[in-house]
């Protein structure tokens, strides 16, 4: 053969070169089953690495100069290179072995025994048929390029090269409108899509250009420059781009020039955000996720073929933006939600349902009379800024508890609005910062513990009214941890195990409260007559529940947990502690339970009580006696 470099290289087996999944057959590799020939030199020293993707053209001859298969036309082929990601793709282990030792531009003969090609013993690529796989063959391999490859999916049906890197690190997603320029071209070198006039315009997952390009295009950024590789499983019908499935392979040229953020914010369509302008800052650390003061103009409409405006800050507020604390309830929640994801100086349109407009919107001052129930709205927002939370850190211990007094007060006003999960979020708030805090002294460590503990009782508070008593009970716990003897913690502990269904704890707590603080007797005692009517109420439904249970014939199977009466008796009223403003209780007080309708027990839980957690662990709503 001819060659521009008469050295032969003679591979033999070497020492494990990194942890993949051809590190084993190479030590099966025999000596001087690999040997190599320049033919072309290179155009520069580099040399392709695990994890690029090298194209190559490749013409597989006998030892008698017959071509048995090759990629370029001239010789029998499709005109197309292969592609292979190194450390990734199937390959022949001489080529694995071999390719690394090339550079950019250079033409090598490989002379491979059958034991390092297709006759290798667990070859991972199927011999064509025919193919003479037990016999020496010569390998003319073209290395045309390669270069880091950013594998998109699996089976490295699409693979992409960046030429330009892009701004930012945010990425194009379903409903996002996106601008870019965009040429193609099949593997052969055939122009498919020329660059068109002006850029090209569509909407992210609604298959207007094929599934591996956008697959590709959905790993960009903002300005980045890209080439996409797309195999044939890969290149759907669209309607942006003629018809390539019949195609092997696709190149797309694409430079993403911009793209405007639409965001699904509930999952069903229903409430879409709509980056009009973009804001300052990067996505989503920019923005106020956090509670914070914010200001807003805003454009209130109808969503109808009119277009009604119901409100407009610029005209119905003289001109002056709306100013408000999020996570307080104050605007409606799909509003709230929308600005949360903005950036200072955004511009965003969001269509918004009914219950997430002004229909479960109770504060008339921020509702407009002219939307009707049931009405879809569309705000025009612009964020002009944001206040974060005023840092504690430094404040001194009275000025850290006026802001925490605050927060709690919200809390306070959001619980009494029927808000409990926004107002427990506040209480919490205000528990997280207060890992921080170091009391200096008796009197302020009293003042700190009083305040946790109270902060942590409308936490209980809030989890009975939203029916979830086991947790309930476990910050109730986290109080009498410390504070064994506190009164108003048993009360509200033993209401949670009263609403759970686990009377014995509840008497045990009403009973302790009495031993505990004397004071407290009439409200244990009124708490004790009501954990006896709950008893009474669940023993008349355990046997409604278990009536005529064993007058079956042997054989019958009888099912229990269903009864054809409702509970009726009203929810009760609960009150949070007694610093509550306006509520109708005093210091000495220990307010109502939750909602007693909520999860009743049977007869089972009254002489087992775990027993019934054990049931709802494993799933069983009701059992069936044989």
């Amino acid at each position: 053969m001819a060659a521009g470099d008469d050295s032969v290289k003679d591979f033999a087996p070497k020492g494990k070169k990194s942890s993949s999944k051809d590190d084993q057959r190479r030590k099966n590799m025999p000596p001087g089953s690999l040997m190599k020939a320049v033919i072309r030199s290179g155009v520069d020293s580099t040399k392709p690495a695990e994890g690029d993707q090298v194209i190559v053209h490749c013409t597989v001859r006998t030892v008698d100069g017959v071509i048995v298969e090759s990629s370029r036309a001239e010789n029998g082929g499709k005109g197309i290179p292969i592609r292979y990601v190194l450390g990734k793709s199937n390959m022949l282990i001489g080529l694995v072995e071999g390719i690394p030792t090339m550079q950019r531009g250079e033409v090598a003969m490989f002379k491979l025994k059958s034991e390092v090609h297709y006759g290798e013993a667990d070859c991972p690529v199927t011999a064509p048929d025919g193919f003479p796989k037990q016999d020496e063959l010569q390998f003319e391999i073209e290395l045309l390029d390669f270069f880091k490859a950013r594998v998109i999916n699996d089976d490295l049906g699409i693979v992409k090269k960046i030429t330009d890197e892009g701004q930012g690190w945010e990425t194009p997603r379903d409903l996002y409108e996106v601008k870019s320029w965009i040429t193609a071209k099949s593997g052969d070198g055939r122009v498919i899509l020329s660059r068109t006039k002006e850029p090209l315009f569509f909407i992210f997952g609604k298959a207007q250009v094929p599934k591996g390009l956008e697959m590709g295009m959905g790993t960009m950024t903002r300005g980045e420059k890209a080439i996409i590789y797309v195999n044939r499983p890969y290149l759907s019908q669209s309607t942006l781009i003629p018809s390539i499935e019949d195609y092997d392979e696709v190149q797309f040229e694409v430079e993403l020039i911009h793209f405007i953020q639409v965001r699904d914010m509930l999952g069903d369509g229903r409430l879409i955000k709509r980056r009009i302008v973009d804001g300052r800052g990067e996505f989503p650390m920019d923005c106020p996720i956090h509670d914070s003061l914010l200001r807003v103009h805003y454009k209130g409409m109808l969503h109808n073929d009119e277009k009604t405006v119901f409100y407009d800050t610029r005209i119905d507020n003289d001109g002056q933006p709306l100013e408000f604390s999020s996570g307080e309830g104050l605007v409606p929640e799909g509003l709230e939600m929308c600005v949360r994801l903005m950036l200072p100086g955004e511009i965003a349109l969001v269509t918004c349902p009914p219950d997430y407009a002004y229909d479960k919107f109770a504060r008339p001052v921020f509702r407009p009379s002219s939307v009707p129930r049931g009405a879809y709205v569309q705000w025009e927002i612009e964020l002009l800024g944001f206040e974060m939370p005023k840092d504690w850190t430094g404040l001194t211990f009275q000025n850290i508890m006026d802001e925490a007094e605050k927060i709690k007060n919200t809390g306070n006003r959001l619980f009494k609005e029927g808000k409990f999960d926004l107002a427990k979020a506040k209480y919490e708030k205000v528990l997280r910062e207060y890992n921080h805090v170091n009391p200096q002294d008796d009197e302020e460590g009293k003042i700190f513990l009083n305040s946790r503990n109270s902060l942590q009782l409308n936490v209980a508070a809030c989890y009975q009214k939203m029916g979830e008593h086991r947790k309930s009970i476990d910050a109730c716990n986290k109080v009498l941890e410390g504070s064994p003897a506190h009164a108003k913690a048993l009360y509200r502990r033993g209401t949670a195990y009263m609403l759970a269904g686990d009377f014995e704890e509840a008497r045990s707590d009403f009973k302790r409260m009495m031993t505990v603080d004397k004071s407290s007797e009439p409200d244990a005692t009124a708490a004790l007559l009501k954990l006896k009517q709950k008893e009474q109420e669940a023993e008349k439904k355990a046997k409604r529940q278990f009536k005529g249970l064993f007058d079956k014939k042997p054989g019958e199977i009888s099912e229990v947990g269903k009864d054809s009466t409702t509970d009726d008796s009203p929810a009760e009223s609960g009150n949070l502690d007694a610093d509550v403003g306006g509520a109708a209780v005093d210091e000495g007080s220990y307010g109502e339970g939750g909602d007693p309708s909520a999860d009743r027990p049977g007869l089972l839980s009254r002489f087992w009580p775990s027993g019934r957690r054990f049931f709802s662990g494993v799933g069983l709503a009701k059992c069936s006696i044989l």
